[in-house]
């Protein structure tokens, strides 16, 4: 079984949310230990936020949950692919990714 390694980064390793059918990235989010046991036992994305030193589970308040379908572990265990069916947008902007401007702020996904 693979541990991953949460004392590389203070305790938070970063997690790359992807829709499961079109495979497109649909944001970057934080777990810890606790976030991480959460989303494996109750197949919801939970994350750790930073700003609010605290777990929340994507969709809480918006509806827009992260039904976890998959979970990839990279090679040095210290980042996670989460590979979900997203309710709704994935953005709290209203977008389906967080990735939907170009580098000069051109909106991409219409």
């Amino acid at each position: 079984m693979i541990q991953l390694d949460f004392t590389k980064q203070n305790g938070l390793i970063p997690c790359i949310v992807q829709d499961v059918e079109t495979k497109q990235v649909l944001m970057l989010a934080y777990m810890n230990e606790e976030s991480y046991k959460k989303t494996v036992e109750t197949k919801l994305a939970t994350y750790y936020s930073r700003s609010r030193k605290c777990l929340w589970i994507k969709g809480e308040t918006s509806g827009h949950y992260q039904h976890v379908q998959s979970i990839c572990i990279d090679c040095d265990e210290d980042t996670i692919l989460l590979e979900v069916k997203q309710e709704g947008a994935a953005c709290h902007t209203g977008h389906h990714s967080c990735f939907y401007r170009d580098e000069n702020g051109v909106c991409i996904d219409e």
